[in-house]
């Protein structure tokens, strides 16, 4: 995955929650592979979600600095990192996170 360093400017007006998202994990993980879905539409009507979405995501993140991580100390790695976000609206993050040599096998 290449992500030009302007992508990386959440300093743009009024980014999308994926775009900041996108823009953290990067700089926090340097991933390999980096995808991020909303799947705030599937979860209507479900505590979290409001209208206009934004609230649920998967992300999958394959980066060096989860080898040698159990996926606790992983999870936590990026629910820390996403701080801010949680308090601004994210209600849920499903998650796969990998290393390298894992994504491999």
């Amino acid at each position: 995955m290449t992500t030009p360093d302007s992508a990386l400017d959440t300093s743009r007006s009024n980014p999308s929650r994926r775009y900041r998202l996108e823009a953290t994990l990067t700089r926090a993980f340097s991933p390999t592979r980096l995808d991020i879905e909303d799947d705030s539409s599937r979860h209507a009507g479900h505590a979290g979600a409001q209208d206009g979405g934004e609230t649920h995501y998967t992300v999958t993140i394959v980066s060096d600095n989860f080898t040698g991580l159990t996926r606790v100390e992983r999870s936590r790695m990026v629910h820390d990192v996403l701080a801010q976000e949680f308090s601004n609206g994210l209600h849920a993050l499903s998650m796969i996170l990998r290393s390298p040599l894992e994504q491999k096998s």
